[in-house]
């Protein structure tokens, strides 16, 4: 079994102040220990919150991440703390998405990676947005989020 190389880590087993904005939030990563293998890693935050960035009101989310690893996996407490400095951030949905996607893609170069943000609706519309970099790589299981369609009283 190999062993990750931690030595670059600043937050892993440290106190750690989550980041006033998303930008201001710091993402690390661990080399994969499988590099060339192809396989799914997926995070799922079920209590995502943002701010609506004209009322300041709560906008919630069910977020689903999978990716497929390059050379780096993501560090999964920076990413906690990454999702949890959006509380107070002013974003519209579309946006905090897309972001999320694009700062792993940036700082993993990962082989592919897909989000799925299930908004909760708020004023009667739920806005889901979706993106993955292209086509995952051949092969790999790749199972459904598995987050049910809004339905409503329909």
């Amino acid at each position: 079994m190999p062993t990750t190389d931690v030595s670059g880590l600043s937050m892993l087993g440290n106190q750690t102040e989550t980041a006033a904005n998303p930008e201001a939030a710091v993402l690390e990563k661990v080399p994969s220990g499988h590099a060339g293998t192809d396989y799914v890693v997926r995070f799922t935050a079920p209590e995502f919150t943002s701010l609506c960035p004209m009322t300041g009101q709560p906008d919630f989310a069910h977020i689903v991440i999978d990716y497929v690893p390059n050379e780096w996996l993501v560090e999964s407490k920076s990413l906690k703390l990454f999702l949890h400095s959006f509380r107070n951030h002013g974003a519209f949905h579309e946006d905090c998405s897309i972001y999320i996607a694009k700062r792993l893609v940036e700082l993993l170069e990962p082989k592919w990676l897909r989000i799925g943000a299930y908004w909760y609706p708020r004023g009667g519309i739920p806005i889901d947005v979706f993106w993955q970099t292209g086509k995952p790589p051949e092969g790999v299981w790749l199972p459904d989020q598995g987050v049910q369609p809004y339905r409503g009283r329909g």
